[in-house]
């Protein structure tokens, strides 16, 4: 079968490999899926260039999400319990299913393979309703979103005030907006290219566009209370004015560190306005949790807004595509056809 692998000291390639060679190093059995689809996320862009911040083993097949059908369960087990994304709870031969996140594409082979071997908990039995495509186009991107959501959604009622949204035409961005707008939320989209993605945003359902230079230069530790929530991708000082301009009770949800990994606050915002901030992590999200995502997901987003924003590349493309999604080139999901 076909595979791209990162391998340290070679160069990143598309290789011909036997099926073994995604089989778990740690022996035993998983559930092998014949994979369909993936997608490029930020952190697929670092695997491919060899990033060790990501890539954890080597060789490493990248991919942090993969859709597909399954092939078989671990042997003598009949149907195996997993996340059980649709009607069921058990995962079977045949079911279309999705994996994101659960340490694939970095401490194990991921989604840029015609064939995966995968953890039971970490799949989800897709809901009816979508697409082996559109789920791919969801990924991990729309999975972390919809946790933002779901975190927001505690605290902050879509009447209380405006949303920001950072990395607006990112993934994470480009689906949160999607999904807050539909719920009823006033949303403002912070992005570094208003002129060229503006249409692109509002499109999406962004009430207001506003340059990422209001939130990411430096500032007093507490400024004027804007935002109701915040869902932020970029870290480090965006992430400290979200806190600083944020309502008394808001929350804002952090869930990237495009701009940095640091956060030069205060207490201030915490103990003067009873800000909460939420950490959001997608990659080893509990089955339920997953289960709950992906019904949500089924019900609240726009597919025709998700295919507006999705980009279809082939296996043969991932490898150079991966710079221009670091470099920012990338907007909205771009989903890789892998054996479809």
């Amino acid at each position: 079968m076909r595979a791209i692998v990162v391998e340290e000291g070679r160069p990143t390639r598309l290789r011909d490999v036997p099926p073994s060679f995604v089989a778990p190093e740690q022996g035993g059995e998983g559930v092998v899926v014949d994979v369909e689809w993936s997608s490029l996320n930020y952190k697929d862009g670092m695997a491919l260039g060899g990033d060790r911040g990501v890539v954890r083993t080597s060789p490493l097949v990248p991919g942090i999400d993969l859709v597909g059908v399954v092939r078989s369960v671990p042997s003598g087990t009949g149907d195996v319990p997993g996340s059980g994304g649709g009607t069921g709870t058990e995962v079977t031969v045949g079911d279309r299913v999705v994996v994101t996140g659960a340490g694939h594409g970095e401490r194990r082979h991921g989604g840029y393979a015609e064939q995966a071997v995968v953890d039971p908990d970490s799949v989800v039995v897709l809901p009816d309703a979508m697409t082996s495509r559109r789920a791919a186009a969801i990924g991990t991107a729309g999975v972390t979103a919809m946790l933002s959501v779901l975190r927001l959604e505690r605290d902050v009622a879509p009447g209380d005030g405006p949303v920001v949204v950072t990395g607006a035409a990112g993934g994470v961005g480009s689906v949160a907006i999607a999904l807050l707008s539909r719920l009823g939320y006033s949303v403002t989209a912070s992005s570094g290219r208003v002129d060229e993605q503006g249409d692109y945003l509002r499109r999406l359902g962004a009430a207001d566009v506003i340059d990422r230079r209001e939130l990411g230069e430096p500032g007093r530790p507490l400024q004027r209370a804007r935002w109701a929530g915040a869902v932020d991708s970029v870290g480090s000082q965006t992430l400290a004015s979200l806190l600083a301009q944020t309502r008394p009770g808001g929350v804002v949800t952090a869930c990237g560190l495009a701009q940095g990994s640091d956060l030069p606050t205060t207490v201030l915002p915490f103990i003067l306005r009873g800000i909460g901030l939420a950490g959001i992590d997608s990659v080893d999200a509990p089955p339920a949790r997953r289960r709950r995502v992906w019904q949500r997901l089924a019900s609240d987003l726009d597919f025709e807004l998700l295919d507006s924003m999705t980009t279809e590349i082939a296996l043969d493309d991932v490898i150079a595509a991966g710079p221009r999604v670091l470099e920012g080139r990338v907007r909205g999901r771009t989903v890789v056809r892998v054996n479809a």
